[in-house]
Parts: C-alpha cells; sequence; structure tokens
C-alpha cells in the first residue's frame, strides 16, 4: 500500500450524512495537496459541491472501484451495500485494495462482506460512524473501525480530525464493531424513549421543560441534552421540506437488527421492543401526514399515549408560522 500522501481515495454514497463525510475528506485532500477524492451516487448530480471543492465524478462504482486504492463506503442499508460491493467486484480486480464501510449493517452482513472481500485480496475495515447528520457536517462523529492492523494504519490520517472527533479500534472481526454500533443505538433508542417519557410527564405536571433540560444537560451529559433538544426545539417533528436529523426509518432498522441480534444469543431486549412498538406507531402517524420523521419522533408517540398532540406547542406554533 502506498504512502498516505499518495493514496487515491474513493467515495461512493452520497445521502445526507455521506455527503457530509465525503465534504469533510475532500477539504482535508485539497487542504494537504492529495490527490482529489473520487466519487459515485446513485444520483451523480448529488455530487456537485463535491465537484466545487475539486472532487471527481465517476460515472460508474466499477469505475471509482478501479481507480482508487481506498473506497468509502455510505449507503442506506444492508441490501444496498451488498450491491456495491458486488458492483466493484463486478469492474475488475480489487487486489490490495481497502474497503471501509460506514454503512450500520446486521454484524452477519458485515461478516459475509469481509469473507467475500478477503477472498478477492481487499482489505475490509467495518466503520459505522456514531451521530447525526450536524456532527457528521461538524467532522465530530465517533468512528468504529475493526479489520487488518495495517489497513486501519494506513487510513487512519483520514478518520480522526477529519471525519471524527475520536476513532475506537474494536479489533480484528470486522463483526464486531457492527455489534458496538447496533448496541449504541439499542442505548440511543432508549434513551429518547426515557427522555420522552420524561419531557410528558413535566409537561403534565407542570415542570417547565427549560428547568427538566437544564438538569438533563448538567447531570447527564451532552448526548442525552442533545436527545432532549431534538424533542423541546421540534426536530422530532420536522418542518414540512425539513430533512430528518437522523431518519426514522434508519432508526427501525437500526433497532430492529439489535433485536435480531439479541434473539440470536436467547434474549429479549425488552426496552428495544418498546422502542421499536413506538417506532412503528411514530411512521404510521407520518405516513398518515405525509411528513418525513426523526427518530426521536417517539416523543410524539409518548405524547397521544398521555393525552396530549402529537405535535407540541412548539411544533405546532412553528408549522402555523410557516403556513402563513
Amino acid at each position: 500500500m502506498s504512502d498516505s500522501k499518495s493514496l487515491r481515495l474513493g467515495w461512493i454514497g452520497l445521502g445526507s450524512m455521506g455527503l457530509a463525510m465525503a465534504l469533510n475528506i475532500q477539504k482535508y485532500l485539497s487542504e494537504n495537496k492529495f490527490p482529489a477524492l473520487r466519487y459515485s451516487n446513485r444520483t451523480l448530480s448529488r455530487g456537485e459541491p463535491l465537484e466545487k471543492l475539486g472532487g471527481v465524478p465517476c460515472q460508474s462504482i466499477a469505475e471509482l472501484g478501479q481507480s482508487c486504492d481506498v473506497i468509502f463506503i455510505s449507503v442506506s442499508n444492508d441490501a444496498v451495500s451488498k450491491s456495491v460491493i458486488e458492483e466493484l467486484l463486478s469492474g475488475g480486480s480489487l487486489s490490495s485494495k481497502i474497503i471501509l464501510d460506514t454503512t450500520t449493517v446486521h454484524p452477519d452482513t458485515t461478516t459475509s462482506i469481509s469473507t467475500l472481500l478477503n477472498s478477492a485480496g481487499v482489505s475490509f475495515i467495518a466503520s459505522p460512524v456514531f451521530g447525526a447528520t450536524p456532527l457528521a457536517i461538524a467532522g465530530q462523529l465517533l468512528i468504529a473501525v475493526a479489520g487488518p492492523p495495517e489497513a486501519i494504519k494506513a487510513v487512519s490520517p483520514f478518520l480522526k480530525g477529519v471525519l471524527a472527533r475520536n476513532v475506537l479500534e474494536v479489533g480484528d472481526d470486522p463483526s464486531k464493531a457492527l455489534l458496538l454500533k447496533t448496541t449504541s443505538n439499542f442505548i440511543t433508542a432508549g434513551l429518547m424513549y426515557l427522555v420522552s417519557e420524561a419531557h410528558v410527564v413535566a409537561e403534565k405536571s407542570g415542570l417547565p421543560a427549560p428547568v427538566l433540560e437544564a438538569l438533563i444537560q448538567e447531570n447527564f451529559g451532552a448526548y442525552a441534552y442533545g436527545v432532549s433538544q431534538r424533542m423541546t426545539t421540534g426536530k422530532y417533528f420536522p418542518a414540512e421540506g425539513e430533512a430528518p436529523s437522523s431518519g426514522l426509518e434508519l432508526g427501525i432498522k437500526d433497532v430492529g437488527h439489535g433485536l435480531d441480534v439479541a434473539k440470536g444469543v436467547g434474549m429479549e431486549l425488552k426496552l428495544g421492543e418498546l422502542s421499536m412498538g413506538a417506532m412503528e406507531e411514530a411512521r404510521g402517524y407520518g405516513e398518515e401526514r405525509g411528513r418525513a420523521l426523526d427518530s426521536s419522533s417517539v416523543y410524539g408517540v409518548v405524547r397521544r399515549r398521555a393525552g396530549l398532540e402529537f405535535e407540541s406547542e412548539g411544533v405546532r406554533r412553528r408549522d402555523r408560522g410557516t403556513e402563513s
């Protein structure tokens, strides 16, 4: 593998998270006079902000695979991730290349992808990211990596301080990075439900939301505070045409992976099941209204179950203002 300064990097997948990360990579490459980032996406025009920064569009995934030494993947789910890998392999030899997949997939999916790529001479690094789009934009995600140590060493200059505030090295087995991510998603889902209930009981009993939120910030830390803010600012129910910080469909997929992993080891995640039921109820509510909801929209479900409106007064005021 070449020195990191001469490595040719590629990026596949330009959703809101992928584009934010790719932009940070290209900025880093440009500032250090490294070869420009090549990119591919089903809708190539999504990469126009990258091209303006010097990124190079590739017309196909296969073309990108043949022209790059290190390939990042950021797509929506297991099926798409597998499809991208198959298309990369169909384009020709990938021997001695490094592939990092930041997609949150089932640990079993990662194992099958790793086995396939290793047989093709590829160094595969599972590299799921922790955090929503705003953190990706700020380059402040957390990344877990698992795979061959030499490959991780080669790509490390492009991770901490570029995409992430820190990198957790999980070991050689790529599936363990996804097991860590799945466990994190279960904790997050439980926290969202818990904070939702706290805010609803506070509202119904007359405790001001800012007072509760100050406690959450001071006593339970920045992450819990961020979850609380998604509720109190109305981001759990995004404004018309506004993209969610972390989509509900992805949350349902991620918690589903956690429930499946638990089932595989002979246990139940009761809080996970509770969260899944609330997310599915929120999905139905969003579909009825033609709105894309945030994964924190369990807050709206908890509100309804307690006899309140799904939309908080702040959300209703915001939407009335948008419509006027």
